[in-house]
C-alpha cells in the first residue's frame, strides 16, 4: 500500500505504453494488467526497468527494415 492509502497496478496498452492504475478502479478499455501490484513507487520502478523504448509499438514496427 502506498502512503496515500492506495495500491496500484502496472498496466500496458496495445501500443506497449505503460501506466499505473489504482487498484479497485476498472481498468480502461484497451489496457491490461502486467507486472506488480502495490506501492506506487514499486510500480513506477517496474515501468522504468521495463519500458525501455518509449515509441509506440506501431512506430517501432513501421521503422523496422523490410
Amino acid at each position: 500500500m502506498d502512503s496515500d492509502g492506495n495500491n496500484y497496478r502496472v498496466v500496458v496498452n496495445d501500443e506497449e505504453q505503460y501506466s499505473i492504475w489504482r487498484v479497485g478502479l476498472d481498468i480502461p478499455p484497451g489496457w491490461r494488467p502486467v507486472g506488480p501490484t502495490g506501492a506506487k513507487q514499486d510500480c513506477l520502478d517496474y515501468i522504468d526497468q521495463n519500458w525501455t523504448d518509449m515509441r509506440p509499438a506501431s512506430v517501432r514496427r513501421a521503422m523496422q527494415p523490410d
